[in-house]
């Protein structure tokens, strides 16, 4: 890569070894009809052997490393027992070792959830829990096929905050039938629940899903265009005039509670990932294990690598990936960061576009960082597919 004088500016160094692990526990009750992640559903037959196998895989670190983040996700994690959560948690503790000021994150549905499980939580020194509640509308728990009510979350919120005090709610919006009075209330309800953090997604048909079939085949209508942006917009509002502070397109938070997990993957710093489907990102070359939970059970009880893709971008993709990456974050790309990280300015990556989409009021320049607007974040994936 050539500077604008013609000299050749390298890459920056190699970063450290990832001070992040994310792990994923395939395994649901039922598969709700919008999801695409990695999971079985109604075999908790083999968690028994997915927890040997997690054990094997984390032997492939050779020894404990010390993290500042861990993320065990799902599927739905909180459905093995409390034994199994307990083995599982001591898995962990043997491979992890948490530094001073960590984040320890476990994602939990709030039916099946209950005191006995929380506890095992804290004592596996989790300090974050992530909860699916989706909607305290019925009509749309029911639509997206999710089997709690807003009591399972009221309780599951009670137990939680006895042992643990930092909380993430998961809500979707642009349901099917959903109206907007129902958003608001949704986000009022969880407002007044306390959460230290909430997520806000608009629903996505993803191909392969159940809601995908049922969409082609005119069962399901996706939300108005105009709707969605309103229902967004309003969740900006609400969220912000509760004192959360907007850090990511989809990410609210209480000062000082932000994710620093997935801000850590934002920002392009590295990360471990074990189980079946989980990625990882070491070095500029991300992986992903076998998505089927099967096959990465067979690999990994043979002895087998359970890597089902992985790729090494080069240089110029990686830096225009990272770009991508950071501008979900509110506060933007740092310039000198971003030189730092990847060897390349912003103005020599995608200087004509970067001023086109200043211009047309999605982008803005501050002295030190690149940002989306208000707007831009309303029409981002459009930004992001014209920086590719």
């Amino acid at each position: 890569m050539l500077d604008s004088d013609g000299t050749r500016n390298p890459p920056a160094q190699r970063l450290a070894g990832p001070r992040s692990a994310y792990v994923h526990v395939p395994f649901c009750a039922h598969r709700c009809g919008y999801c695409d992640f990695t999971l079985v559903a109604g075999r908790e037959d083999l968690i028994d052997d997915y927890l040997r196998a997690l054990e094997t895989e984390l032997n492939s670190l050779g020894q404990p490393v010390t993290l500042d983040t861990l993320f065990v996700g799902g599927g739905t994690p909180t459905l093995l027992s409390a034994a199994q959560l307990d083995q599982l948690m001591r898995t962990l503790q043997r491979w992890f070792h948490l530094a001073d000021g960590y984040e320890f994150s476990v994602e939990a549905n709030p039916f099946g959830l209950d005191a006995d499980k929380v506890g095992v939580l804290a004592m596996g020194r989790v300090n974050r829990v992530s909860l699916g509640v989706q909607s305290f509308e019925a009509r749309t728990l029911a639509l997206l096929e999710r089997d709690h009510t807003q009591a399972d979350v009221v309780r599951a919120v009670q137990w939680v905050r006895e042992a643990i005090d930092n909380i993430s709610f998961d809500l979707i919006f642009a349901v099917p039938g959903q109206t907007l009075l129902e958003w608001r209330n949704t986000l009022r309800q969880a407002i007044d629940l306390r959460p230290q953090h909430v997520s806000t997604y608009g629903l996505t048909f993803e191909k392969g899903t159940a809601f995908w079939s049922r969409r082609r085949k005119h069962l399901l209508e996706e939300a108005p265009d105009e709707q969605q942006r309103e229902m967004y917009s309003v969740a900006m509002d609400q969220l912000t005039a509760a004192h959360f502070e907007q850090y990511e397109i989809s990410n609210f938070s209480l000062p000082g509670r932000r994710c620093r997990h997935n801000e850590a993957c934002w920002k392009g710093l590295p990360y471990y990932g074990f189980g079946p489907g989980a990625a990882r990102y070491m070095d500029g070359r991300r992986e992903t294990n076998h998505r089927s939970v099967t096959t990465w059970l067979k690999y990994v009880q043979s002895g087998r690598s359970p890597l089902g893709d992985a790729e090494c971008l080069p240089d110029e993709e990686r830096a225009r990936e990272q770009l991508i990456i950071g501008l979900r974050l509110c506060d933007g790309v740092s310039k000198a960061e971003f030189r730092a990280q990847t060897g390349y300015s912003l103005e020599q990556l995608a200087g004509p576009t970067i001023q086109r989409h200043c211009r047309f009021g999605l982008l803005e320049e501050t002295g030190s960082h690149l940002r989306l607007t208000r707007e831009g974040r309303f029409l981002a994936d459009s930004v992001f597919v014209d920086l590719v």
